[in-house]
């Protein structure tokens, strides 16, 4: 495994020592199945048997080298590396989190399309869209504002149609935070919505990097907002929950539910504030954790 770049504050002498040691130790148990790769070095191939060198690979004197830094992928007899830091690519049916007005920004080298016909007007009625719709258009979304959606289809000019699914669980989000992380963090899987129920919190988990934490929202239409006030404890959770996804962003640990709550818990087991949870012991503290976490399931 190579020494991928992490975002610290800065540390104690002791606190340096603590967060090598459990890098090695992550680093060991990682080396059997890690193909984490730096600029220059030499990827293994049978060259016996025909292979396509893709993005990120080129053939020199015979040896098979990169020319980024991320991860060997084998497709077939296609070899490429995947960069770790680029901008998200878009999958049919990737659950995203956007920052939209109307032409959305997806952290993408694509923008997202959502069309006026896509979404469910804020009175619930299905019906053909209308001239009068679209000028009152701005009263459903506007600049900054934040939504979850599908990816649909992709467009001539390149932009991606988005889709709300006609579901509770997509369309504008409020009452929460929208964090930020490198794409590579967030693994496709069948559940990217997650309710935790303890703490009343709607956790989505967007392929793009997008990731929002807020308020449970209840089963209504989805482009209406309910602007009751949130409790002060519920907005401590989102905050706490917030400040664990940046600390194990800031280390390249990937964001998974479990992993999110294993932090959360930790915050309060070891009595750390919140605002305390992004400095340089908590990150030690969570490396320390993840190291003995792979320790047992080695």
């Amino acid at each position: 495994m190579k020494n991928l770049k992490v975002e610290l504050p800065p540390l104690k002498q002791t606190q340096k020592v603590r967060f090598e040691r459990a890098m090695e130790l992550i680093k060991s148990l990682s080396s059997t199945t890690n193909n984490s790769v730096i600029v220059a070095d030499s990827i293994s191939v049978n060259h016996k048997e025909a292979f396509l060198k893709g993005h990120g690979t080129s053939l020199i004197d015979g040896d098979l080298l990169t020319t980024v830094c991320g991860v060997v992928i084998n497709v077939d007899k296609l070899v490429y590396v995947r960069t770790l830091r680029a901008r998200y690519k878009p999958e049919v049916g990737d659950i995203v989190v956007a920052q939209s007005h109307w032409k959305v920004e997806l952290n993408s080298t694509q923008d997202g399309v959502l069309k006026l016909s896509s979404i469910n007007m804020p009175d619930s009625v299905q019906k053909r869209m209308t001239s009068v719709d679209e000028l009152n258009m701005r009263n459903i979304l506007v600049e900054d504002d934040v939504l979850c959606a599908q990816v649909g289809e992709t467009q001539r000019d390149g932009s991606l149609q988005l889709l709300l699914a006609r579901s509770h669980k997509y369309g504008k989000l409020d009452t929460g935070q929208l964090l930020k992380v490198d794409p590579y963090l967030v693994k496709r899987s069948n559940l990217h919505f997650h309710f935790i129920e303890t703490l009343g919190i709607d956790l989505i988990l967007g392929r793009n990097g997008f990731i929002w934490v807020g308020e449970h929202a209840q089963v209504q239409d989805p482009m209406v907002v309910d602007d009751e006030i949130i409790s002060l404890k519920t907005r401590q959770n989102i905050l706490r929950i917030g400040n664990a996804i940046r600390v194990l962003s800031n280390l390249g640990f990937t964001v998974t539910l479990e992993v999110i709550m294993e932090t959360f818990n930790l915050s309060i087991m070891e009595n750390i504030d919140i605002h305390d949870m992004l400095g340089s012991e908590f990150h030690v503290l969570v490396t320390e954790n993840q190291a003995e976490r792979r320790r047992r399931c080695a």
